[in-house]
């Protein structure tokens, strides 16, 4: 079972997954990193921005987490986010100094450090709605100091962000039942079948199959 949860300022959500045998679960792009906790394990790990599905092996027990937005991971972790991309690391190994012994104690480190910068808002937000030259004009800065920017910040250039981004808000629109013509046009993609395309790209299966209870 898969629980989110409000968090602190700065954060986008606590979730647990609770699991009663080994399980692989299918962890889709959509721009966010984690630090996470297994109790059962004793090990604590990021889930760095990932350009494709992932699948994971979940063992019994509950697995806890803090998922940071697009773009927040650098504040926490104090190294650029396309060190970490599509990577599982440990904890210890980005900051060997840090101590963290509970889901409370996760929460309060993420939620001290976190920045959310309003530059980079902004340069997600275009580039859910533009084509990256536009963002780039828009914004005021280079082609290149773009790309350096998204990579930093989010771990993609901004043609992948972009993908990503427009793909995680398709993803929520079918969660929520609306019929998949309508969640094209909606999250801008050209018709369904360019969804489709860019859903199996991305996920490695087909919608009706991903967002399947």
């Amino acid at each position: 079972m898969y629980a989110e949860r409000p968090a602190p300022a700065g954060l986008a959500c606590l979730w647990t997954r609770t699991v009663s045998e080994e399980t692989v679960q299918r962890v889709v792009p959509d721009g966010c990193t984690d630090l996470m906790w297994s109790p059962a394990t004793g090990s604590l790990f990021v889930a760095g921005p990932d350009t494709a599905a992932q699948l994971a092996v979940v063992a019994p027990g509950t697995l806890y987490g803090v998922r940071l937005p697009p773009g927040a991971f650098p504040s926490v972790f104090g190294v650029p986010a396309h060190a970490v991309r599509d990577l599982r690391v440990p904890l210890s190994s980005l900051l060997p100094d840090v101590r963290l012994t509970s889901f409370s104690d996760m929460v309060a480190f993420c939620a001290s450090r976190v920045v959310v910068d309003p530059a980079l808002a902004a340069t997600a937000s275009l580039l859910r709605s533009s084509d990256v030259a536009s963002a780039a004009w828009e914004i005021g800065l280079s082609s290149r100091q773009l790309r350096r920017r998204c990579l930093d910040a989010f771990g993609y250039p901004p043609k992948v962000l972009q993908r990503v981004l427009r793909f995680d808000a398709a993803m929520r629109l079918a969660w929520d039942g609306m019929p998949f013509a309508s969640v094209a046009a909606e999250a801008g993609y050209a018709d369904q079948a360019h969804l489709a395309r860019e859903v199996r790209s991305l996920a490695g299966v087909p919608l009706g199959q991903l967002i399947r209870p």
